[in-house]
């Protein structure tokens, strides 16, 4: 899979046949798509396919697809999330150039064509509290009932929406709605909410408005405005068709867009409720939203994932319209094959012990050269310090081994990565019987080998930092943020399923020297430890700080 491929996967997507019939058929001729995120909250891992679908169609046909804030509800909205969601998508690898929208600056259009409507008599301004409104919907199998302000003349309706929109009545107390069909099977149709009062400082009009239009009156208006030929959306908005398509049908609009619904990403081991996800930020469960345990796109990528693993996930699962549940761990292969192709090579020791080699001299330092990718000749090599005293990790040491333990024993030969065959002679314990040193002598023959001076295939080899060079950094352990596949069952209690091991933080790493020169969100492998990249807001002059972006192979296999 291409490391540079943005392209909607032409398996299994049924919107891209669907386009290219509508340009064979002289329907379009051309393709205008649009991400349209609310500005409520950061973007997840499923607006990630949005996008990606959005996008990726558009460029594919040689359309373009705009980037639209649909911004109807200042009570949730803030620039923060505006800035978060445009960062967001840049890094994916998507751009919008000059079609940059909001559904605000599209406010007075909208209150025009709310007073065409009353103008027709298929708008009435209601005082009904919200739960009386709910109340009268009806059900599923039962009809609502009629407002007793439904039959209002439109004198009274436009009277009563102007003084709506001059700040005259507080908040709840008017609302204008449509007039449709109170009997209607489909819920949405039941005279649905156009417009609420609501008295809050807008992102991005600021205190202009006094009313707001909902979310389902000014999408589709707003879609017609800017020429949108494909309107893309997930299967959640497919009841919201008939009303989506009543407004275009009543309302003297310059377009008519057409609305295609496809399955949303059900991810495991995750939640992908806006809601939720601002919780855990507003109860101090992670540190924000870019915590990297969230599924949020600024979280994950602080967490180091490669904007190219997520465009081939997207990709990889394609675009259908039944709902289906994707495995977290097919994200973290993603990952996995592209930073196995990406990222260079490093040594770090995670839970360092002192090694002594008894026999090199005091004070000596020979240089190696170490390969940065041992497949990538192209990603050249790096020097590598090796001294008296190196730390290896305690994990490469029993002093009882077990079966099948290759490493480090008293006793014991192994090769050391990039350098010579050493023998364990010793160990030095404190009080408390915890091993504090390892003493070894090593073989000044063997640096280019991995037989022993007597001819015996060494089969262990271990990775290590020289003690004189090496910098200190802290290492956050990540994993999966919940312990369940399906934390978000209805019903169900989501923090309830919280992994109490979800990170783990090592304060005492040792790294070779040249990590301490890397950029932020650089990716590495750190050999035998996994994938890791220098926390981009943490890291200090005075202490480095690295994230796990994912474990070399997947370790809930084992645990399952």
């Amino acid at each position: 899979m291409s490391t540079d491929e943005t392209a909607v996967s032409t398996v299994n997507n049924f919107l891209k046949n669907i386009i290219e019939e509508d340009l064979k058929s002289g329907k379009h001729d051309s393709v205008v798509t649009r991400f349209p995120p609310e500005p409520n909250g950061y973007l997840h891992i499923g607006h990630a396919k949005s996008i990606c679908i959005n996008f990726g169609l558009a460029r594919d046909f040689g359309g373009r697809c705009h980037l639209r804030f649909d911004d109807t509800n200042p009570a949730k909205e803030e620039q923060e999330y505006i800035d978060s969601i445009m960062e967001s998508v840049k890094w994916l690898g998507f751009d919008w150039g000059t079609h940059l929208y909001y559904a605000s600056d599209n406010f007075e259009q909208l209150y025009q064509w709310a007073v065409y409507l009353i103008e027709q008599g298929k708008a009435y301004v209601d005082d009904l509290t919200a739960d009386q409104i709910r109340a009268y919907r009806g059900t599923l199998t039962e009809p609502g009932t009629e407002s007793p302000f439904r039959n209002r003349t439109v004198a009274e309706n436009m009277d009563l929406f102007a003084r709506m929109r001059s700040g005259e009545f507080p908040d709840g107390t008017h609302v204008l709605r449509g007039k449709i069909d109170m009997a209607s099977p489909n819920i949405n149709l039941r005279d649905p909410v156009l417009y609420r009062i609501l008295n809050a400082p807008h992102p991005h009009v600021g205190d202009a408005w006094k009313i707001y239009p909902m979310y389902d009156f000014a999408h589709g208006q707003t879609d017609a405005i800017e020429g949108i030929t494909h309107s893309i959306c997930t299967l959640e908005f497919e009841s919201h068709k008939p009303l989506y398509e009543w407004f275009l049908d009543n309302l003297p609009i310059p377009a008519r867009p057409r609305q295609y619904e496809f399955a949303r990403l059900n991810l495991t081991y995750t939640v992908m409720s806006k809601r939720k996800l601002q919780e855990l930020v507003q109860q101090g469960i992670v540190s924000g939203w870019d915590d990297p345990r969230m599924p949020t796109l600024a979280g994950i990528r602080r967490r180091g994932y490669p904007s190219a693993s997520v465009r081939n996930f997207c990709e990889l699962i394609g675009v259908g319209r039944s709902d289906s549940w994707i495995d977290v761990s097919i994200l973290e292969e993603c990952v996995r094959s592209e930073l196995n192709e990406t990222a260079p090579r490093a040594m770090a020791v995670l839970r360092p012990v002192k090694l002594i080699i008894d026999n090199f001299p005091v004070g000596h330092t020979e240089e190696f050269q170490a390969a940065n990718h041992p497949q990538k000749p192209e990603m050249g090599s790096r020097l590598i310090h090796f001294s008296r005293e190196l730390w290896i990790d305690s994990d490469d040491f029993m002093e009882t081994p077990s079966k099948g333990f290759h490493r480090l024993t008293v006793g014991g030969v192994v090769k050391l990565r990039c350098g010579y065959i050493i023998t364990c002679t010793g160990v030095v314990k404190d009080s408390d019987g915890m091993i504090i040193e390892l003493h070894c002598t090593y073989d000044p023959a063997s640096r280019e080998g991995i037989h022993t001076a007597d001819g015996r295939k060494v089969k262990g080899v271990i990775h290590w930092v020289s003690a004189d060079s090496a910098v200190t950094a802290e290492v956050r352990l990540f994993d999966r943020l919940f312990s369940d596949p399906n934390p978000d069952r209805g019903g169900a209690d989501y923090k309830q399923f919280l992994n109490p091991n979800s990170v783990e933080v090592v304060t005492t790493c040792k790294l070779e020297a040249s990590l301490a020169l890397s950029a932020a969100e650089t990716q590495f492998q750190f050999e035998r430890q996994g994938y890791f990249c220098q926390d981009p807001d943490d890291s200090r002059p005075d202490a480095l700080v690295f994230n796990r972006i994912v474990t070399l192979r997947d370790a809930w296999i084992t645990k399952k």
